[in-house]
Order: C-alpha cells, then sequence, then structure tokens
C-alpha cells in the first residue's frame, strides 16, 4: 500500500471518529416488556380462592344484563388434572350461570404447596384435557364455548409449562367452526389425536379424528363417522381426578394412593359476581 492510500485511510478513519463523537448518544434499547406474573396462591388447606375482577369489557363480550341490584354469580369449574413429578397442573374454566368466561390453566411447581396461573385466560374458552409426556412435554386442549361449542384448540409446551403455545385444530381457521374435543391422546412427543365433535356445524359424519405427527403444531383430518370415535389409546391409569366436594363448595385435587383418594388442593367454587361497575 502507497504513502497516499494510507494517509487517505488515516483521514478518513479521523473523520468517522470526528463525527461519531459529534453525535448525541443513542438511548439504550429498552427491555422488552413482560407481562406482570400472576399472583401466587398458597394453599393453606383451606380453598384456594382464585383471583376474579369482573369488567365492563367482560359484561359486554358475555352479554350480562348484571347490576348492582341483581349481580352476576361468577363460578370456577375444573375438568381435569395431571402431574410430573412434583409438577401438578389444573384445567377448566371460569363461567356465570349461563355463560363460560375464560379458561384457565393452573400449576404448581412444588407438589400443590403453591399455585399460579401458567397461562393467560382465554376469553370465551375452556379447558376439558390435560396430557404430560414427561417433565418437560405436555398438552391442554379446549375449545371457545361461546356462544357453543367452537374452533377446538391445543396449547402445548415443551418446557414444563413455563411456556406454551396455542395451534388450532382446524386447518382453515379463517372462519369459526363448530367443534369440541372429546378425547386426547399422545403416545409420543410428536405423534397425538384428537376426536372432535362437529355436530353443531351440521358436517358429515360429525365425530372426526384428528392426528398430529408433529406433536400438535398442526393437524389433519383422518377419518369422519356418525358414530362417537374412539382413539387407540391405553386404558389410563386414574392417579388424579377433580371432583365437586358439596361440604367445602370446593372442587378437590385427589391423588390415588392404593384403595384411598388423599386430596392435594382445593379451589374455591364461588369467585364473586359481576356487576356493572360505575361510568
Amino acid at each position: 500500500m502507497n504513502l497516499w492510500s494510507r494517509l487517505l485511510i488515516s483521514l478518513t478513519c479521523a473523520g468517522i471518529s470526528l463525527w461519531a463523537q459529534d453525535q448525541p448518544p443513542a438511548d439504550a434499547a429498552s427491555p422488552p416488556a413482560t407481562p406482570p406474573p400472576t399472583p401466587l396462591l398458597t394453599n393453606t388447606g383451606k380453598p384456594i380462592v382464585l383471583p376474579f375482577e369482573c369488567t365492563r369489557e367482560d359484561i359486554q363480550a358475555a352479554g350480562f344484563s348484571c347490576s348492582e341490584e341483581a349481580p352476576c354469580p361468577i363460578y370456577l369449574e375444573l375438568n381435569a388434572a395431571a402431574s410430573t413429578g412434583g409438577r401438578y397442573y389444573l384445567a377448566g374454566n371460569i363461567h356465570s350461570d349461563a355463560v363460560t368466561l375464560d379458561s384457565v390453566l393452573l400449576g404448581s411447581e412444588d407438589a400443590g404447596r403453591t399455585w399460579s396461573e401458567i397461562h393467560p385466560r382465554i376469553r370465551a374458552s375452556g379447558l376439558d384435557h390435560l396430557q404430560f409426556l414427561d417433565p418437560e412435554t405436555g398438552w391442554a386442549g379446549g375449545q371457545q364455548l361461546f356462544p357453543l361449542p367452537q374452533d377446538p384448540f391445543v396449547l402445548l409446551t415443551t418446557d414444563g409449562g413455563k411456556t406454551w403455545r396455542q395451534q388450532s385444530v382446524f386447518s382453515d381457521s379463517a372462519e369459526s367452526r363448530y367443534g369440541s374435543i372429546q378425547e386426547m391422546y399422545f403416545a409420543s412427543r410428536t405423534k397425538g389425536g384428537l376426536v372432535v365433535d362437529r355436530s353443531l356445524g351440521g358436517d358429515p359424519g360429525p365425530f372426526a379424528l384428528y392426528e398430529s405427527a408433529d406433536g400438535g403444531e398442526t393437524w389433519t383430518l383422518n377419518g369422519q363417522s356418525n358414530k362417537l370415535l374412539r382413539l387407540n389409546a391405553p386404558t389410563p391409569d386414574a392417579l388424579w381426578r377433580v371432583r365437586v366436594d358439596a361440604a367445602t363448595k370446593a372442587f378437590l385435587m385427589e391423588r390415588r394412593q392404593g384403595e384411598r383418594w388423599t386430596p392435594q388442593a382445593a379451589f374455591a367454587v364461588n369467585l364473586g359476581s359481576c356487576k356493572l361497575p360505575p361510568p
């Protein structure tokens, strides 16, 4: 390299350096916003009351006619339980006497001593099915429930419930279609099946078998019948059950130990009421 070339490079670099010093410092990149953590619910032996606050948007979306004089009672419903080691999971919904408001997915990292909501509530939806194949891989199945069961979906996790992805069962999900998941089973991390009842939509062969080869990311119709279909799944070992206890007005999560069922957690059925807030 000749002298002139070296001098030109030196002047250019110096110019760039001086120009950079004349500029105002760039703002540091703001960290991405993260949703606020859900409250940690402690199991004290009494029924845990899930936090619920009825907003004006909730009332409008559900078509409520709630008021101070005639509030609408709100209830919790739990439908499925699962576990992997000391991690416990529960799935269900929040509803009024006539309308489903939100889905609910609960998790405990310490064998039921404390609980939190591990997925945001999905408006007008409910979760009815839970399965964990191993400590990291699990699925929750449900559907929209307002005004009628439609648009079935699966929530899937590959990190033990820390994060979830929602995937529609129907590939042509641009338009809503009636359907509810009747049965769900995964034989491996990739291979799974669903039985969907599409009878409200008037589809031919209203009971449909959907299968996935990629862990629930996508679903393919693989059969339909006028009779209820069944998955080729082994009879589950009923280690867990969820039931309503009339005495405590709570849903009990119970674990089978021999011939006995032992409560591990209880969640109050009554969550309060909806009434139109002041403007």
